[in-house]
């Protein structure tokens, strides 16, 4: 299938950027990855706290995938500025499948431990931080001119495709066997590898010349030299740090909820459905104005939703409310994620991607950390709600220190 003409002189359609072959091939490739990782968060962290019982336990989860990122932060923005991008994707994702067919195998055979378990997510924490810097790095590439924020929309609604029918899948899955769920998980990740070797670049690569160890922090320094970049992906940063309810949810369905692992792919699921009605709205209609105020919004609204979930004891409720929390959270990421890469050179991209996927990582994974500890300190619906609140003070305080990203017009 080739590549449809497009024009560079009129806005481009949804329907246009879906007959971009390589387009096309990238979302393939990212929804396959995607429906990885999220079969495969229902498997280990239903499966860690199956073997435990101990919130702590399921908290660590985060912490154990963080860490490869904050090491490898670096090297990984170098590689991917470095590198062939899509290169360094396909073996990420080569190195995830074979990962979760360690833990099929184990789990089949009945020798996987909760160590096991942890070791391989130590290694999806470093094909974490490899990929994801690659990944940013390579959709600008990809996009065609003046598309970036619908491709970033269209992007993240495949993806929720995936996360709203992965986590279904995954629950499903490991009721009929824990090796089941992982087993797919390594399928789908051999399949975007797949995937990603077949797209071709639309736009020339940046030339990378000889590095230097200077190079290694460069990304740090325009981060740092940013303030509406450094605002972004702080926000981000402490928002969802604070705000990780969603690390709970095995705690919320089995004990508040009275559900089982069929039940926690739904709550799973649910934050992806509110984010792709959110994506389908984003796809046909981009934030043209007051692109900065939105992003403040959306987090406050993320604030407010956590909220609503972590007092819930109703399952509706709490599904309402984790898509509601959803939609919010992919206005923040489509405008973070475009005004980033929009306001970055190709040659440094990979770098600052490394940086923000530091953020993002620190925010999700440190996130189910603290709210893993917390609970096990106060209680889950203590700890959720804390989070809610602290989430909706981050956003107040940061639209007062970082004035210029709230006056942010548009992106495009």
């Amino acid at each position: 299938m080739p590549d449809e003409p497009v024009s560079l002189n009129q806005p481009i359609t949804a329907g246009e950027l879906l007959r971009h072959r390589a387009f096309l091939f990238f979302l393939l490739s990212r929804s396959l990855s995607r429906f990885a990782t999220q079969i495969g968060a229902v498997a280990i962290g239903w499966q860690v706290y199956d073997l435990t019982g101990s919130a702590f336990d399921l908290g660590m989860i985060g912490l154990v995938q963080f860490l490869p990122t904050a090491l490898l932060l670096f090297v990984a923005g170098h590689a991917a500025d470095r590198y062939e991008r899509k290169r360094v994707v396909q073996i990420c994702e080569v190195v995830e499948g074979l990962t979760a067919l360690f833990l099929a195998w184990g789990a089949f055979a009945g020798w996987l431990t909760v160590t096991h378990i942890f070791i391989a997510t130590f290694v999806l924490g470093i094909v974490g931080a490899f990929e994801s810097p690659a990944l940013a790095a390579l959709l600008p590439l990809i996009a065609p001119q003046g598309s970036l924020q619908r491709a970033t929309a269209i992007s993240s609604g495949a993806a929720q495709v995936a996360t709203i029918t992965g986590p279904a899948i995954g629950g499903l899955a490991y009721a009929i066997a824990p090796s089941a769920a992982y087993g797919i998980t390594g399928a789908f990740a051999l399949f975007a590898a797949a995937c990603i070797g077949v797209v071709r670049l639309t736009q020339t690569a940046a030339r990378r010349d000889a590095a230097t160890p200077d190079d290694l922090f460069a990304g740090v320094r325009f981060v740092r030299n940013n303030p509406a970049i450094l605002g972004t992906i702080s926000l981000d940063l402490f928002a969802v740090l604070l705000g990780g309810a969603t690390a709970l949810l095995p705690i919320y369905a089995r004990d508040i909820l009275q559900t089982g692992p069929l039940g926690l792919g739904i709550l799973r699921a649910a934050p992806a459905v509110g984010a792709l009605l959110m994506t389908m709205v984003l796809a046909r209609h981009s934030i043209a104005r007051h692109v900065g105020l939105r992003m403040f919004q959306a987090v406050i609204v993320f604030g407010i939703a956590t909220i609503v979930f972590a007092l819930s004891s109703w399952m509706w409720l709490s599904v309402l409310s984790l898509a509601v929390l959803g939609a919010a959270d992919t206005i923040s990421v489509v405008i973070r994620f475009s005004l980033v890469q929009l306001a970055t050179p190709d040659e440094m991209r990979g770098r600052v991607g490394a940086v923000n996927f530091l953020f993002i990582n620190a925010s999700n994974q440190l996130g189910q950390f603290e709210s893993g500890v917390t609970a096990a300190l106060f209680g889950a619906m203590p700890a959720a709600v804390l989070g809610g609140v602290c989430t909706v003070a981050v956003a107040l305080l940061w639209m007062k220190l970082f004035p210029s990203l709230r006056r942010v017009e548009s992106l495009e």
